[in-house]
């Protein structure tokens, strides 16, 4: 899980770091080569997308299994005192990004948010991530 300051813009994508056998790369760099992909970032993009699609099903079993919420999610201060108020706490499961407004007090976050688990970037003001720091796990 990414962790990013709230001050900042919102993620869309983050680096991954490969290391390729040489000869799987050459193959790659030959299909390149010869026009199917337009360089070695968008073959590697279209076959991660590809065995996403492969297993679509998996993924849709767990996020339902594990009760995660597909893309991005964003805690707004309103909906948090509504929480409180009802004599409740969340867990957060976000698989994407998931946001807390710059409004929510650290206070509120700790009364609000039971737990957080992020597959993907969670983005909070800094008193509310220190907070919830013992609640964060990835």
């Amino acid at each position: 899980m990414k962790i990013v300051a709230s001050q900042q813009k919102l993620p869309d994508s983050d680096k991954v770091t490969v290391n390729v056998g040489l000869v799987d790369l050459a193959q790659m760099d030959l299909l390149v080569e010869e026009g199917f992909y337009s360089n070695r970032t968008d073959f590697v993009r279209t076959a991660i997308r590809n065995l996403l699609q492969q297993n679509a099903e998996t993924i849709r079993q767990t996020v339902v299994r594990k009760r995660y919420v597909m893309g991005l999610h964003r805690y707004s201060l309103r909906e948090l005192e509504q929480v409180v108020a009802d004599g409740q706490q969340l867990d957060i499961h976000v698989l994407g990004l998931a946001v807390i407004e710059d409004d929510v007090p650290a206070e509120l976050a700790m009364k609000a948010i039971a737990s957080v688990q992020v597959l993907g970037a969670f983005v909070a003001p800094p008193a509310v991530r220190a907070a919830l720091a013992d609640r964060v796990h990835s």
